[in-house]
């Protein structure tokens, strides 16, 4: 059952640069790969995974403290994903770990515990990731003809 859709296009600027639309009334990103694929000019996708993840969990870490009126604000969040080989020698992302940081000290906040055991829950992304996302795959040749 579906909840919802994100839409995004992409287009190719130069090399591996694409300008990412988000559409309307959302700044547009320009993604690149590192060098020497690309030319450093934008985050790579492996680190839009990353900070997705981490945006993600941070969110949702304040929406479950919210919910117990719980102000932990500014919250801060550090991401490391790291990158190996998988077994086929093809790069993957092996884990991302995500260290969140509250702006106020845990004795200050209630229900601290019961949020800290629920709120990974919440998060889309991360909890996707997780599991697995079916990723479905199609590409059109300038005529528009489907060829996969």
């Amino acid at each position: 059952m579906s909840q919802g859709e994100i839409r995004v296009s992409l287009t190719q600027q130069s090399d591996y640069q694409f300008l990412i639309d988000f559409g309307a009334g959302l700044p547009q990103l320009l993604a690149d790969e590192p060098a020497p694929l690309g030319h450093d000019q934008g985050p790579a996708p492996s680190h839009m995974l990353v900070s997705a993840a981490a945006n993600c969990l941070a969110a949702s870490l304040l929406f479950s403290l919210r919910k117990f009126k719980q102000a932990p604000e500014p919250i801060r969040a550090e991401a490391v994903g790291r990158i190996e080989r998988n077994a086929a020698g093809r790069l993957r992302m092996s884990t991302i770990e995500v260290t969140l940081h509250l702006g106020r000290k845990a004795a200050e906040m209630d229900h601290l515990q019961r949020v800290l055991d629920t709120f990974e829950e919440f998060c889309t992304v991360s909890q996707s990731i997780k599991t697995g996302v079916d990723v479905q795959v199609a590409v059109h040749d300038a005529d528009g003809v489907k060829i996969k």
